[in-house]
């Protein structure tokens, strides 16, 4: 019978006496194109530095329906600085990194994506950068190759959308890749949001941060997981987990209308009771005032939902993500508090 149970973190490691290990966390879901190809890439970068620096390549897959998870297991017998962790189920991009973040072990953390469209050649800049007093490292996207300029032109807007829209400055056009200090990992891990948008969470936090341009690559092999919905989820959640100011315009659209329906209501009784007017051509009008009101109701009801619901998830403190399988040859287990592991 299977049971669920929480595991304890035990402290980070940290021995001045060793090499300064770096994690190189990688999400994947069906990426059984590009495994082997971004664990080549990432070997020889990790191999140029290895005498300064001691590396693991933390994958933790969204319950993969190819055989992603099956060459990482081959991977890991081969190298045992691969470890993997397979969820129950796919939980999502956002809390693939963040579970990926708190099961790391190194002194930094490098997120990268499986697809090499950000490239690994930056990791030796990124650590560079770190050694010199940056807590966070991230990339600045100059170019999206083959990628319309309709959806380029909306994604350079909605950074600076919700960068406006914030209480918090959040850098433009920076995804996920990015090298991050032991002390952001280690406040990562008392995070319990359910809805989690890591790169405005990152940038709230402070510290000293730097931003490195790069042009990104195409994506040679497999094909992008996000379609149009989940990046509008994606833009929603990191308006909405970042600001409150849409509340504040529902408030202000609110009293507008009512403003405006007290002094329509108004005039019209004014006009009824001392004029008298016919107003059967009016009728009009009124069917699109109405109508009118109610659209922007239902609006103004939506966005208050949106809150409402964030509320709700975090509220039942479900975990954030299940751990189906663990492949790890090193035998220390550093699992998130809010990550569950399915047992036996």
């Amino acid at each position: 019978m299977n049971q669920t149970t929480e595991l304890q973190v035990p402290a980070a490691i940290s021995d001045q006496s060793r090499r300064k290990l770096v994690s190189i966390c990688v999400p994947v879901f069906n990426e059984q194109e590009n495994v082997a190809r971004l664990y080549e890439r990432v070997r020889t970068i990790m191999d140029s530095v290895a005498g300064k620096y001691d590396f693991e390549l933390l994958f933790t897959d969204n319950h993969s329906e190819d055989q992603t998870f099956e060459q990482l297991a081959q991977l890991s017998l081969s190298d045992p600085r691969v470890r993997v962790l397979r969820f129950s189920r796919n939980f999502g991009f956002q809390r693939s990194i963040l579970t990926n973040f708190c099961n790391a072990r190194g002194d930094a953390a490098i997120q990268l994506d499986c697809d090499l469209q950000d490239p690994p050649d930056l990791i030796p800049e990124f650590i560079r950068l770190w050694e010199q007093g940056y807590r966070v490292v991230y990339g600045v996207r100059r170019s999206r190759p083959k990628e319309s300029p309709i959806l380029h032109g909306a994604r350079r807007l909605f950074y600076r959308i919700i960068d406006s829209l914030s209480e918090d400055h959040l850098p433009h056009d920076a995804g996920d890749f990015r090298l991050i200090d032991r002390c952001i990992l280690d406040q990562l891990r008392l995070v319990r949001d359910q809805n989690p948008y890591l790169r405005g969470m990152i940038a709230a936090m402070g510290f000293r941060q730097v931003g490195v341009p790069y042009d990104r690559a195409h994506r040679a092999y497999g094909h992008s997981k996000f379609n149009f919905w989940r990046l509008l989820g994606l833009a929603l959640d990191g308006i909405l987990q970042h600001s409150i100011i849409p509340l504040r315009i529902a408030t202000a659209i609110g009293a507008v209308m009512c403003a405006l329906a007290v002094l329509g209501g108004s005039y019209y009784v004014i006009m009824k009771l001392f004029f008298r007017p016919y107003w059967p051509v009016g009728i009009a009008t009124l069917y699109v005032l109405v109508l009118l009101s109610i659209g922007m109701n239902a609006v103004l009801l939506g966005i208050i939902g949106e809150y409402i619901g964030r509320i709700y998830k975090n509220v039942k403190r479900t975990p954030l993500t299940i751990i189906e399988a663990t492949i790890d040859h090193t035998g220390t287990a550093s699992p998130c508090p809010s990550v569950m592991r399915s047992k036996e």
